[in-house]
């Protein structure tokens, strides 16, 4: 693998001095100088002309990478007006810190259930040499890989887990779930000299054509949930009621009366609308 080195360069600015003296003089030399002088003043003039190639800009948080005839010869990250050889290629590599968000891609959870799900990744180039010469596009590798990971982080979790399902889900384990996002990433665009910053979901939703029918799902569980609490709350209360009564001497109840009392007050609290009936007679006319 390539890896970045730093690449041997100057100065623009004094070089830009030097070389305008040396060609002012040289042109000069070209044109009054006598014989031998003048051909020797005329070669200086193309190879200071040809010197101008290698004056070049370097933008805050870009990096220039410096090839001679396709050999890599280092990475210049200095800001300014630089100068090195008129002969290297130069290519410029953003470091700046980037966003890429997906599209909303649609796959199956780990239970099979069919779901859109979007995420946005936070990256920048670490190693420049790594990011042209390892890969053929390094921004269409990030995106295809981080698309891939997306991928397969949906197809590895449920949405959500049910109450016995000690997995991660992809809705109710929001950060642990953007971690893994962020390592499967990382690890698939290390070779490219990338770094990822931050990977999170941004949209997750069930696909439309189940919606529905998952919505009244989650209702149902929600009321079965409440009415277990009720139906505990409920028992608990029936009995301490019932405790309360043989202490205080209320009432003795026999097991037929006790029964019928424990059966009208599950009924009442655990109803949600119950009509109170007044019993006048007994249980055993």
């Amino acid at each position: 693998m390539v890896h970045e080195i730093e690449a041997r360069s100057g100065s623009g600015y004094l070089l830009l001095v030097v070389l305008l003296a040396l060609q002012v003089l040289s042109v000069a030399g070209a044109v009054f100088m006598p014989g031998a002088i003048k051909a020797i003043a005329i070669l200086a003039v193309i190879v200071i002309f040809i010197c101008w190639f290698g004056f070049y800009m370097v933008q805050p948080n870009q990096g220039k990478v410096l090839q001679l005839f396709g050999q890599y010869a280092g990475t210049d990250r200095n800001n300014g007006l630089r100068w090195a050889n008129p002969l290297y290629s130069k290519k410029s590599v953003s470091l700046r810190v980037r966003n890429f968000e997906s599209g909303r891609l649609k796959v199956n959870d780990s239970n099979g259930n069919p779901i859109e799900i979007a995420a946005v990744i936070v990256w920048r180039v670490v190693d420049t040499a790594e990011a042209v010469f390892e890969v053929d596009d390094y921004e269409n590798y990030v995106t295809i890989q981080s698309e891939a990971a997306l991928r397969n982080l949906a197809t590895s979790y449920p949405y959500e887990h049910d109450i016995d399902d000690e997995r991660l889900s992809l809705r109710s384990d929001s950060n642990a779930i953007a971690l893994k996002l962020k390592s499967e990433v990382q690890d698939r665009l290390q070779k490219a000299g990338v770094d990822v910053l931050e990977a999170r979901l941004s949209h997750l939703a069930y696909s439309p054509e189940i919606a529905q029918a998952m919505l009244q799902r989650q209702q149902a569980s929600a009321v079965l949930a409440a009415r277990k609490i009720i139906v505990q709350g409920a028992v608990g209360m029936v009995a301490d009621a019932l405790d309360q009564l043989k202490v205080q001497g209320v009432v003795e109840l026999d097991g037929e009366r006790k029964a019928a009392m424990v059966s009208n007050l599950l009924i009442v609290l655990c109803g949600d609308q119950v009509k109170p009936v007044i019993n006048t007679g007994t249980l055993y006319s």
